[in-house]
């Protein structure tokens, strides 16, 4: 039992070799993971959890370290902060808050001094000296992907022996409002306590089932006392301690969504608390196997950005729960309506940026989109065969959930993502399994948004209740390009949408009248991958097949969306087949960069814009709109920010086309300017290009996932 429970999200019983780059406290708080919430709300005006949590192994569970100065926090950890099905929420202050009594008298944890918090790698570590000889030490870590391990060391460094009472208490933090108020309730158990949480269907707000459960289970017997949202666990037998001996409490702190999970838990915790060192030591032994796969290649003073991506990457993973079927990683748990759910082109950046440390996890990333890859006997769609929907969620809309999405899809990288774990993997069978869905993934783009048959596809929309009208339609294709209110879609630009139907009549769907420069380039690379994966397979004749069609692709971007007269690649009209200039030059035309589509003097040409300050090279490389344009505006989104990803195909590009001295100093100056990046302040969504300043979500996983080839150089 212990063995298996102990390999749950990657770890392993036999300890790896001593990490070869640098020791664990180099990598003490590369994030700021110190606060503790004031209230049930987690999240401020922007919807922003301005608090950072650790999580790991999937858990839907999270914690901080309290301030230093903050007494009421002392002898616990932050939060939890837990997750209702799709929305993050704070449980308590500091639910487990320990107190060590002597003679009935309680012991200051600051009597000696100021405490020392910190986050490491893996786990958050919390020290006190109390005072004439007492030292307390806390380490919180996840033990599986449904518990936190804590483990309390007290240790007599002085020269008298010392007899010590031990409690644990925590108040709730209820939502303000009714009927998420209402919904959790403490009840007293036998090792410990527990929070029940009723029912509750706020599709925009707080979803539970009435099955939740959190629950503390101590190692050692306790009395628990319930009075109303406060409770006090009492350790049964005191603690007697002689000079320079320690004793140690555990417990643990599980979050469980259904009565089977609860169940399946309990044995679990049963056997993590039979041997916590164990378990303690598994899950350090796999952080070090993490810290070095990030750190591998990366030069000395670039490590600590890499682990703070790797830290990012895992807090935002969440294991099998509800419609997730896969272990996936969320684009930020920091973020009101990033926390409980799986896009499709975020999940194929973030594996290949997880295959780096944990190409399993990586696979089952990939899965967890590929789980609801439409069939062709589906009832909603069947049209669709093929497609990746947009997004999907702990509830899918059969269940209320008002955030899954398939009115549209997102850009095709899978292919690059499945090979890029390949690579790491060496998982011959993965590729099997993912090369059918690879292809029937390609041959949706071109049945359902090639709209005439040319061999140049569009972005576009699905026949779905919610694209009810022209402007609907518009709305979702620019969500199917990922680049939402970029300029190029604006309808007052003339952006406008037609109707695509089969043969025989049927209605698949809807295209822009505009063919996209990323996302044909993105097709023709993926299609170079299938190639790869054919021969892989022993597939030779669909390896050929697949190497016609992606130089067939790559020429037509090459010689159709190039614009020599300002020397960078544009979409173009569906009728006339014209660049589209007036839109101005995003930061799609450098994508033929990073996918080899280009000539070489097209990207001498797209080269020097990237280059030009008054382009694409400003204080923070890489905005997603050129300054020079009449568009560009800095903090909108995509209509100037900079995106770590695009910053990252941009970079990568340059240096495929022989640019690395470029590249090397725009990375340099997105790295030195991005703000907190170089600090303990967390990875944003995006970035301002002026100033530096962060804009967006924060703890953003594709910004984390693609730093960490961006900090090789390549």
């Amino acid at each position: 039992m212990l063995a298996a429970l102990l390999l749950v999200g990657g770890g392993a019983l036999a300890a790896p070799p001593a990490a070869a780059g640098a020791p664990p406290g180099d990598y003490a708080d590369v994030l700021d993971l110190r606060g503790t919430p004031a209230s049930a709300e987690a999240g401020d005006a922007d919807d922003n959890n301005p608090l950072g949590v650790f999580a790991d192994r999937g858990a839907w569970h999270a914690y901080s370290l309290p301030d230093a100065g903050d007494r009421d926090a002392y002898g616990g950890f932050g939060g939890p902060l837990y997750i209702a099905q799709e929305y993050p929420w704070w449980l308590s202050r500091s639910f487990s808050r320990m107190r060590l009594t002597e003679d009935g008298r309680t012991l200051a944890l600051d009597a000696g001094g100021t405490p020392r918090f910190t986050s490491l790698p893996g786990r958050l570590v919390q020290e006190y000296d109390l005072g004439q000889g007492l030292r307390l030490r806390l380490e919180l870590r996840f033990a599986t992907d449904r518990s936190a391990l804590v483990r309390a060391e007290v240790r007599n460094t002085g020269t008298a022996a010392r007899t010590l009472r031990a409690d644990w208490s925590g108040s709730l933090l209820r939502p303000a409002d009714a009927p998420m108020k209402d919904a959790p309730s403490l009840a007293a158990t036998g090792h410990g306590v527990g929070v029940d949480f009723a029912k509750v269907r706020e599709t925009w707000d707080y979803l539970t089932d009435g099955t939740e459960r959190f629950e503390v289970t101590h190692k050692e017997p306790v009395d628990t006392a319930v009075d109303g949202d406060t409770y006090r666990s009492t350790a049964k037998t005191p603690v007697t301690l002689r000079p320079g001996a320690a004793h140690r409490f555990d417990w643990t702190e599980s979050y469980t969504f259904t009565a089977a999970e609860r169940s399946r838990e309990a044995e679990r915790v049963h056997a993590v608390l039979a041997r916590p060192a164990s378990c303690a030591a598994s899950g350090d032994a796999r952080w070090r196997r993490y810290v070095d796969g990030v750190t591998e290649g990366v030069p000395a003073e670039r490590r600590r950005i890499a682990v703070k991506s790797l830290e990012t990457l895992v807090t935002n993973w969440r294991s099998a729960a509800g419609r997730i079927e896969h272990d996936a990683i969320t684009p930020s748990i920091s973020y009101k309506w990033f926390t409980g759910g799986v896009w499709a082109w975020d999940t194929w950046k973030q594996a290949v940026g997880t295959a780096r440390f944990d190409p399993g996890l990586a696979e089952s990333q990939i899965r967890s989109m590929f789980d609801w890859q439409i069939t062709a006997d589906d009832k909603e769609r069947p049209q669709d065969a093929g497609m990746i929907p947009d997004v999907v969620f702990y509830n899918d809309p059969a269940r209320g959930g008002g955030n899954w999405n398939e009115r549209n899809s997102k850009p095709p990288l899978a292919g690059w993502a499945v090979w890029e774990v390949y690579r790491k993997s060496g998982d011959r069978a993965f590729l099997r399994e993912m090369y059918p869905k690879l292809a029937a993934y390609q041959a949706w783009w071109y049945r359902n948004r090639d709209h005439d048959r040319d061999g140049l596809a569009e972005y576009g929309a699905t026949v779905d209740p919610a694209n009810d009208s022209t402007e609907e339609r518009r709305l979702a294709a620019a969500w199917e390009s990922g680049m939402d209110n970029a300029p190029r879609f604006d309808a007052k630009l003339g952006t406008g949408v037609v109707a695509n139907h089969a043969a025989d009549g049927t209605l698949l769907g809807y295209s822009l009248d505009q063919e996209s420069v990323d996302l044909n380039a993105y097709l023709a690379q993926d299609q170079e991958y299938l190639a790869r994966i054919a021969d892989a397979l022993g597939r030779d004749a669909d390896a050929r097949r697949w190497r016609t069609r992606a130089a067939a692709t790559h020429e037509a971007v090459r010689t159709k969306m190039f614009d020599p007269s300002d020397g960078w690649f544009h979409d173009i009209g569906l009728t006339g087949g014209a660049p589209l200039t007036d839109r101005g030059r995003g930061i799609e035309g450098a994508i033929p960069l990073w996918t080899g589509t280009a000539t070489k003097e097209q990207a001498r040409a797209v080269r020097d814009r990237l280059a030009d300050p008054a382009e694409f090279a400003t204080r923070v490389p890489f905005p997603t709109v050129a300054r020079s344009s009449p568009y560009f505006a800095s903090t909108r989104y995509w209509r100037g920010p900079v995106w770590l990803d695009q910053a990252y195909f941009a970079q990568a590009g340059l240096r495929r086309y022989g640019y690395g001295a470029d590249a090397d100093d725009l990375t340099g100056k997105l790295l030195a300017h991005a703000s907190g990046l170089s600090g303990d302040g967390p990875i944003m969504e995006n970035y301002d290009p002026l100033t530096g300043d962060p804009l967006n979500s924060p703890n953003f996983s594709w910004s984390a996932a693609l730093l960490l080839p961006m900090l090789r150089g390549r």
